[in-house]
């Protein structure tokens, strides 16, 4: 796929955003994170802190849940799964949907397709309306053929509030066959 076309599917992604953005938090969408010092100046999986200015072992330090989301989510999208998996398993709770979502995500991306089913449907029992949960199980369940499955997330992303959203955009842009890395 070319640049254009790449940042023509971005340009329509980021402009269905715009278009309602009260749905967009609640109902828990949420577009690629920006690169941040974690993953542009951090190594081995360390986590910046904007506090100390410095990058720390996830373990000998003390961060919430919510910075280790974001810490995770980031290197998830910079392609650092394990790191990713490993700073979740630092998070203090396990049942937190966006923790289980991004397991998911990661064993999806590192080909562990059962076990990112679980975590998804496990993030989808505790909250039913997160849509970016069922965009990336959408995802997963095409990449190994199941559209079927792929279009019922869609048509739940959609009657959750979801259809201008990222998450639909996402889903949708995955179904007509364009290339996306979520």
């Amino acid at each position: 796929m070319s640049k254009i076309n790449l940042f023509s599917s971005a340009l329509i992604a980021a402009s269905m955003m715009i278009a309602t953005p009260a749905v967009v938090h609640a109902a828990g969408d949420e577009s690629p994170p920006k690169s941040t010092k974690t993953t542009k100046k951090c190594k081995e999986g360390r986590v910046y802190d904007a506090e100390t200015k410095k990058c720390h072992k996830v373990e000998s330090h003390n961060f919430s849940d919510d910075q280790l989301y974001l810490a995770a989510r980031e290197m998830a999208y910079d392609g650092q799964y394990q790191n990713a998996l490993n700073v979740l398993d630092a998070a203090e709770n396990q049942d937190d949907p966006r923790i289980l979502n991004y397991r998911g995500f990661t064993n999806r991306k590192l080909g562990n397709h059962a076990v990112a089913m679980e975590y998804y449907e496990a993030a989808l029992s505790i909250d039913p309306d997160y849509i970016l949960a069922r965009s990336y199980m959408g995802q997963g369940l095409l990449a190994y053929g199941d559209k079927a499955g792929a279009l019922t997330q869609l048509a739940e992303i959609r009657e959750r509030g979801g259809r201008n959203t990222w998450s639909y955009t996402a889903l949708s842009l995955a179904l007509r066959g364009t290339p996306t890395s979520y």
